[in-house]
């Protein structure tokens, strides 16, 4: 199993490049081409989702995306540190009509995601987020001499 590691600070900038790495690493593993611009897209959305809820509370540190390469498949994680209410806890908390657009946007964002990969699981605590997004691959072609 080979992992590519990337860490960028919380700045809209750096996600076009989390997204052409992904990418990059996703064609070398075996992903089918017509899936890449999914790839492409879910990575960017994930990430600017991190960015955003990174920057919406202030946390400085960086945001973590994984590139796995297992048999078969493929898959990326995004990590950030902002503690998520769980839903009960921002009906039971009176939210700010800010904190509702945020969540609304969060949504949003989750859900294009879902609508681009077949294969998320989103984890949330008060310690920080993960999405993983998996794809399969196919092997390389057999080359007979």
């Amino acid at each position: 199993m080979a992992t590519v590691e990337l860490r960028f600070s919380a700045l809209p900038e750096h996600v076009r490049t989390a997204r052409l790495v992904a990418a990059a690493v996703a064609r070398r593993a075996g992903v089918d081409d017509a899936v890449l611009d999914e790839v492409r897209l879910a990575v960017g959305e994930a990430c600017s989702r991190a960015v955003g809820l990174h920057q919406s509370v202030g946390i400085t540190a960086p945001v973590k995306v994984a590139l796995i390469e297992e048999e078969k498949l493929f898959s990326i994680e995004v990590g950030d540190e902002a503690p998520h209410a769980v839903p009960a806890e921002r009906v039971a908390g009176g939210a700010s009509a800010d904190a509702d657009v945020e969540a609304e946007e969060d949504e949003m964002g989750l859900a294009v995601i879902s609508g681009l990969v077949d294969d998320v699981q989103v984890t949330t605590s008060e310690n920080g987020g993960l999405i993983r997004m998996s794809w399969p691959t196919v092997p390389p072609p057999t080359v007979l001499i």
